[in-house]
């Protein structure tokens, strides 16, 4: 049987998220240490362990199936590659920023100016966009250090807190694209892989629903069922069970992370009482 050939970065924070994905699917990974090929013992599935700026090239060339990649990584690397879905973690911005001191608004900014950055291909396309003529200086670590040796008058480079930028005396100025982890593909699919991702797929959407879900209980008088229930988001109707106390019931729904507390005040301004809010391990359509 085919087996589906899965590419993750090899160390750090993206390795761990991407395993605990995997995990939360019940894909149980026993892997060695410094072992660098795995094959998984319950699901058809190989996983390599690749640098991270490796796996586009290995995408493209059919070599891993699939990988979980930061976004920006397959944008910069410009492979011929698809993005089966987003995986919402691993958040980061590609950023312009200049010395804390510099008077910079905006792009036009760096028209006539150096840059510093291992995002060559991306700066490339926004200024270009933007029509602004600058000097890329293409270097592999250690950007934010480039201003300050008289390398480049400013950088672009990969931003999540700011935190690195601050304690190098830099200012953002500029966001270039914002990324995230995803789930990409080769296009040199066979149809029984194709199958195999297809199942992969299912648990992934499955597993990042009910992350961004909780499940909420809330007792509610039964005259104001209707009004209750026109406020919570739910995937068909809630589910309504009498109370021992005559003319109550028991709303049973599920309700979106990020309009949790917006929620929860309109529910209790209808009547609601004795909310309860839990989470959700997996949620399947």
């Amino acid at each position: 049987m085919s087996k589906l050939k899965i590419a993750i970065q090899k160390s750090g924070r993206l390795n761990e998220d991407s395993l605990q994905l995997l995990k939360a699917c019940g894909i149980r990974i026993d892997n060695g240490e410094d072992q660098l090929k795995v094959t998984v013992p319950n699901f058809p599935m190989e996983i390599l362990y690749l640098r991270n700026s490796d796996i586009p090239q290995y995408l493209e060339d059919g070599v891993a199936d699939i990988a979980i990649v930061g976004e920006n990584i397959l944008i910069e690397r410009q492979k011929k590659v698809d993005v089966v879905c987003k995986l919402g973690f691993s958040k980061c911005r590609v950023s312009l920023a200049v010395p804390k001191e510099t008077e910079a608004s905006g792009p036009d900014f760096f028209q006539g100016k150096k840059i510093a950055t291992s995002y060559p291909n991306t700066v490339t396309n926004f200024l270009e966009s933007r029509n602004i003529n600058a000097e890329i200086h293409k270097i592999s670590g250690s950007v934010e250090i480039a201003p300050n040796i008289g390398l480049a008058d400013g950088i672009c480079d990969i931003v999540s807190s700011g935190s690195t930028l601050f304690k190098n005396g830099l200012k953002e100025t500029d966001v270039i694209l914002k990324s995230e982890a995803v789930l990409a593909a080769t296009r040199k699919f066979s149809k029984e892989k194709r199958s195999i991702l297809n199942k992969l797929v299912f648990r992934i959407e499955a597993v990042l629903r009910a992350k961004n879900s909780k499940y909420i209980l809330l007792n509610v008088p039964n005259d104001n069922i209707n009004k209750v229930s026109a406020i919570l988001p739910v995937l068909k109707s809630p589910t309504i069970l009498p109370l021992a106390q005559e003319g109550w019931s028991s709303l049973h729904s599920v309700i979106d992370e990020d309009k949790f507390w917006e929620v929860i005040d309109e529910l209790k301004e209808a009547g609601a009482e004795g909310i309860l809010v839990v989470p959700i391990d997996k949620m399947v359509m």
